[in-house]
């Protein structure tokens, strides 16, 4: 158990938002944060490492780009043991030893100039995923928080949410804290997300990050020792956390027969995926007095034999959907590998992610929180802004990547619009009563409680019919068109892309297609982008169109991006009009790709983007 600190701290006091300064992002940050005094701690653990150093060696452009390439927006991942083809190791324990040191160095001096003085025994937080390479990762990460100055501690199994909530909830309130997970990608993958009591990090702060872990990387000949003098502390967090859950759900339900059991008489099956997510059962739902036999996958298991742990995957949503409907429970929980995700199903056995968990979310936040403003990515759809519209709530539609979407909901919310919620399509969500964090148990916890109100009230229908009235649209596709280009210059061609199509839809080159974007960030009609004086930093290049014809008028979108995670451009299309999505593909294809070449080479015509993916739908859907 990490020891408690006399000061106090308040945690109405640390609004996410507030950030260290950073060179890259300081006019984007605020610093009212203030940090209780750090009091004495443990003597730091003695890492031996067999690592030298030499700075006076030529720093290595490629090496250095190997450490760079591994920035995912505002996270860290790469390939961590063999077995994918096509793909070698490129997080190592190296890489992530230099990563780790220049995270503790940036928390460091981030308390040093938010206090005026040097600060002592700064205290990190480490909790990981069951992945195969965690535990000769952690190593590397002690060492590398070792050689910061900084204190380690060792959470064990935990989630993501669960690491920032060690650096609030007391008696531990860390300084900082790291996650190694690579969410639902395969088992060969593994990651870093950072945490500090302002809440995850931007883009560009771990850009920084990455940058400096660069230098060390390709100056050193780094190799991490798996001796440690003496182990990092270990503690027990998660339980602190589980009560944490269980507490909020007793004091908001406020059951009149059963106050400690308001689950009692409820099944709910709950599917881990073999990831970090089965405490949410036994430490949580079971102790509330759910039943919850027939729970799947709760074992964790770096492997993921059953299925990947996402709540976008099929497998996982079919698996889910068959135990509800077996055993007639009230409630279907599915989470990704971190648990900053969650999807559910109704007791009627419908999946519920997407579109639909964002406007399950909104029904009850706009209960509770009439009129407020929810922020989701642009790959939302016009039936979901109805959806909120017609609840009296305001819809900002924003770029792709929760942490946009989180930080966007953050700057409105600090400016007076009042923003509760902010959601991705891909299901990560975050509530300003839960410090803006993207908690996927704390999502279902707001579910859960609903579910019960609404049994205590005397309704017989399930938490389905919260959601009864939206609309689908009616199609609905995404295509992916690689970038053919070398590492190293696949960001810029990206780029490129995504420009050039903003520079043919804004210059009317595709007729019935108009750049979506408000400019001012006037809410109620979106803001794609930001105009004003004090813009976001931009980690992807990304843009939507509206698409309009005479007969239909505006029926669908299509919105086109650069992906932080692979050299490709990610295209999302919907449409409420038969055939509307294969138009589209058409139009992207004919009209921009390839007419009038503008991704063609002039001096040997070859490609940059390969568009396999937009040919084979074309011809698919025109062979049906």
């Amino acid at each position: 158990m990490a020891s408690a600190s006399t000061s106090s701290i308040s945690l109405q006091n640390n609004a996410p938002g507030t950030r260290f300064p950073s060179s890259k992002a300081s006019k984007l940050l605020h610093s009212n944060l203030k940090f209780p005094l750090l009091m004495p701690a443990p003597k730091a653990t003695g890492i031996k490492s067999s690592s030298t150093t030499n700075y006076n060696e030529a720093v290595s452009d490629e090496e250095m780009d190997k450490i760079r390439r591994l920035q995912n927006g505002s996270d860290v991942r790469g390939v961590a043991l063999e077995g994918e083809k096509g793909r070698t190791v490129d997080l190592s324990p190296p890489a992530v030893e230099a990563i780790a040191e220049s995270f503790g160095e940036w928390v460091i001096n981030g308390l040093e100039k938010e206090k005026g003085r040097v600060a002592a025994n700064v205290r990190v937080s480490l909790g990981r995923d069951p992945r195969l390479s965690g535990a000769s990762l952690s190593v590397a990460v002690f060492s590398g928080l070792v050689r910061a100055g900084c204190l380690a501690f060792d959470m064990g199994l935990a989630t993501t949410p669960a690491c920032f909530m060690s650096t609030l909830l007391p008696p531990f309130s860390y300084d900082a804290s790291i996650m190694m997970t690579a969410s639902h990608l395969p088992y060969t993958r593994n990651g870093l997300k950072f945490f500090t009591r302002g809440g995850g990090l931007t883009s560009p702060e771990v850009e920084e990050i990455c940058d400096k872990a660069a230098r060390k990387y390709a100056n050193r000949l780094a190799k991490v020792s798996t001796m440690l003098k003496s182990p990092p502390e270990r503690v027990d967090f998660m339980s602190t956390y589980a009560k944490h859950l269980r507490n909020i759900i007793k004091e908001r339900v406020n059951h009149p027969l059963h106050y400690d059991t308001p689950l009692k008489g409820f099944q709910i099956i709950v599917n881990a995926g073999n990831g970090s997510g089965g405490f949410f059962t036994w430490d949580v739902l079971d102790k509330l007095g759910a039943e919850t036999f027939r729970s799947l996958h709760l074992n964790p298991d770096g492997r993921f034999p059953n299925h990947i742990p996402n709540p976008e995957d099929k497998i996982a949503m079919a698996l889910s959907r068959a135990a509800v409907l077996e055993n007639s429970a009230d409630l279907g929980i599915v989470f990704d590998t971190d648990v900053d995700r969650s999807g559910v199903v109704d007791r009627e056995g419908n999946p519920i992610n997407g579109d639909r968990l964002i406007a399950l979310m909104s029904a009850i936040v706009l209960r509770e929180h009439p009129g407020t403003t929810i922020v989701t990515d642009a790959r939302a759809s016009m039936a979901l802004t109805r959806f909120i519209i017609d609840r009296g709530g305001q819809h900002c539609l924003y770029r792709v990547g929760y942490r946009n979407v989180i930080d966007k909901g953050v700057r409105l919310d600090k400016n007076g619009v009042e923003t509760h919620l902010m959601m991705e399509t891909s299901g990560h969500g975050a509530l300003k009563e839960n410090y803006f964090l993207d908690d996927g148990a704390y999502m279902v916890v707001k579910i859960i409680i609903e579910m019960v109100r609404m049994k205590l009230a005397g309704s017989d229908e399930g938490i389905g019919s919260l959601i009864k009235d939206l609309e689908e649209p009616l199609e609905s596709v995404e295509l992916r068109m690689n970038i053919i280009s070398e590492p190293r210059h696949a960001k810029a061609r990206a780029i490129d892309v995504t420009e050039t199509f903003r520079s043919y839809v804004e210059e009317g080159r595709i007729e019935g297609w108009e750049l979506d974007s408000c400019g001012d960030c006037w809410v109620t009609d979106g803001c794609l982008v930001d105009s004003n004086d004090d813009p976001a930093a931009v980690d992807a290049h990304m843009y939507r169109a509206k698409v309009s014809d005479e007969k239909l008028g505006q029926h669908g979108w299509i919105h086109l991006r650069q992906s932080i995670h692979n050299p490709n451009i990610a295209v999302n299309m919907q449409s409420m009009a038969p055939g509307g999505c294969l138009s589209m593909t058409k139009t992207l294809r004919d009209k921009y790709v390839t007419w009038p070449y503008p991704f063609l080479v002039a001096s040997g015509m070859d490609k940059i983007l390969d568009i396999t993916q937009i040919d084979n739908y074309t011809k698919t859907r025109l062979e049906k």
